[in-house]
């Protein structure tokens, strides 16, 4: 590469080698991430599900590890100007002519602030060290050029879906029944026409599924479209078909996983989802699609674009009970919520701040099964002192301190996670009419269910440390009692005896910290009795330590338990659709 002929780089030698330097660094990161991304096409074609889960893992932590071995380079070739800032401004330039125009120059630049960032330490925005741009979330082709096809030529709907299932090459036990069922499965969704069908060439896979998506172009305009397939000892089999906009939307959400998806331009991918799912940020749709480097970066953007259309917003403390472990502050007009970690923890907490961080990148490395929010970690962040309510900020400086600090007219949060603002579920349960409270609490049930099956306690059962999305969804965010559930000794509360039955329980009955009674969850709940009821009735096993020892044992066994991430009425086979999908579905 002629880096000297091409125009905006420097006639410095080294700044051009640096820039190359980065590049050939970032398209390295890619090579290495997309060998993982596309090791997931092999493991859920040989149902190696232990492979599958020690790749998302390595797949998360690429991204840190690479960094230090890039900057490491970067040193060798710099030397004693590695730390020279107008050097790094010269390299920037030089880096950003080398990128212009690439259609995955955002995820380039990403690399390049990454790099500064963490050298320098930068606190906020340092401009003249790192691309910045607050405006929109990078461009993409909505359309998808090259990636989104329409279903293969065909006389009828299940001879084209036929021929769109045996391009992806997976060995369906019975293709000419998934065909049929998913095109009968259309038909009934959209009103009984043959709509139009485009479908993305790159197949999604994550835990033990992988996905088809695509496009329906119906009446009502498009609607998404998301084939699930799982493989069993059988083979492959369609196992539900995923319409509605609330269901992709929880599939594409942010208490998910990351999908392994080798998509070429990621950019474009991000702008054909935008445009099916409207309210989901571009920041969740980048971390989502495996890339939470530039999920953070489009996060950051999202807030600064807030605050520089809002001069009037002001950053107030969550509502909710007060956290004895985090303060918690949020934008009153935007979803979103900052969690910073106190100096102190008020009794009975005895965990220290590393026990916290551990607990956050343990949540970051599982499967979240839609019931865990992602908290991404930011490090250096500064606001405006005058952008903070005057409570708020005396709670950081006094409570915080070793975290948060105030100089002139700028506030510095070193370290902070940022979630998704959920309503808490407390404050939901009582503030909402009776059916959607219901719901809520019922949900809750679920979550904890889910929880469990995928080998997670949450710890902290009360209503306060979980809370329900726009879609309402029950999702947990308050991790610090969180733990694997095979650390948890669950046992019945003994019969009182004697004088024992007249004083409080906790002055008899000996727990070891491992022991958990689920019998008492109720009893802390605050529920009104109708709603405490309703979730007894639909969840009792969530209060009974053989139900949970029973989970326990199960995961034992067979390592694991199944958490579909869509609701039975998206299987095929599920109610109101035709006799032949439902008699699929039966023989699955």
């Amino acid at each position: 590469m002629n880096t000297r002929a091409m125009p905006g780089l420097s006639d410095d030698p080294l700044v051009a080698r640096a820039a190359a330097l980065v590049l050939d660094a970032f398209e390295d990161y890619e090579a290495r991430f997309g060998d993982l991304t596309r090791r997931a096409r092999r493991r859920f074609v040989r149902r190696d599900w232990v492979g599958a889960q020690r790749d998302a893992v390595a797949r998360i932590d690429l991204a840190d590890a690479f960094l230090g071995e890039a900057l490491g380079r970067f040193e060798a070739l710099a030397g004693e100007r590695m730390r020279s800032r107008s050097f790094w401004a010269a390299v920037r330039d030089a880096y950003g002519a080398l990128t212009g125009g690439r259609p995955d120059a955002a995820l380039a630049r990403t690399l390049f602030n990454s790099m500064s960032r963490r050298f320098f330490l930068t606190e906020g925005v340092a401009p003249s060290l790192e691309f910045h741009d607050p405006g929109e979330g990078a461009a993409g082709d909505p359309e998808c050029p090259g990636e989104l096809r329409p279903l293969p030529d065909g006389a009828e709907a299940f001879t084209r879906w036929r021929a769109a299932l045996g391009a992806r090459g997976f060995a369906h036990r019975d293709l000419d029944a998934d065909a049929r069922a998913i095109a009968e499965a259309i038909a009934a969704r959209v009103g009984g026409r043959d709509p139009g069908v485009g479908l993305l060439d790159t197949v999604f896979y994550r835990e033990r599924r992988a996905y088809l998506v695509g496009r329906i172009d119906a009446a009502d305009g498009p609607r998404p479209l998301v084939v699930a397939l799982v493989n069993d000892a059988d083979g492959v089999r369609a196992d539900a078909l995923l319409t509605e906009h609330a269901q992709v939307s929880m599939l594409f959400g942010h208490a998910r996983s990351w999908f392994h998806a080798d998509l070429r331009r990621v950019g474009d991918a991000v702008a054909f989802l935008k445009a099916l799912l409207p309210a989901k940020p571009v920041s969740e749709l980048y971390s989502v699609l495996g890339r939470g480097k530039q999920g953070k970066t489009e996060r950051y953007r999202e807030i600064q674009r807030h605050f520089a259309t809002h001069p009037e917003e002001r950053l107030v403390r969550a509502d909710g009970v007060r956290g004895m472990v985090m303060a918690v502050f949020t934008p009153r007009a935007l979803p979103v919520v900052f969690k910073v970690i106190r100096d102190r923890f008020a009794e009975p907490k005895d965990s220290v701040r590393a026990d916290i961080e551990a607990k956050y990148r343990l949540v970051a490395r599982r499967d979240r099964v839609g019931r865990l929010v992602e908290a991404q970690e930011f490090r250096r962040l500064r606001f405006p002192r005058a952008a903070f309510a005057p409570d708020m900020l005396d709670e950081l400086l006094g409570e915080c301190a070793e975290t948060v600090s105030a100089e002139r007219d700028m506030v510095l949060v070193r370290h902070c996670y940022v979630e998704r603002r959920l309503r808490p579920l407390d404050l939901y349960a009582r503030e909402m009419p009776e059916a959607p409270a219901r719901h809520a609490v019922i949900d809750y049930g679920q979550a904890v269910t889910d929880l469990a099956r995928s080998g997670i306690f949450p710890g902290d059962l009360l209503l306060k440390n979980f809370g329900v999305s726009r879609n309402g969804r029950a999702l947990f965010y308050d991790f610090d009692e969180l733990c694997l559930l095979e650390e948890v000794n669950f046992r019945e509360v003994p019969e009182a005896h004697g004088e024992d039955e007249t004083r409080p329980l906790q002055d008899w009955l000996y727990a070891h910290p491992a022991d958990v009674f689920p019998e008492l969850f109720t009893h802390f709940l605050g529920l009104s009795p109708a709603l405490r009821q309703a979730l007894l009735d639909a969840h009792p096993g969530v209060f009974q330590a053989r139900w949970w020892r029973g989970i326990q044992a199960r995961l034992r066994n067979d390592g694991y338990l199944d958490v579909p991430p869509y609701p039975e009425s998206a299987r095929l086979g599920a109610p109101g659709l035709s006799g032949t999908a439902r008699a699929r579905s039966r023989t699955a």
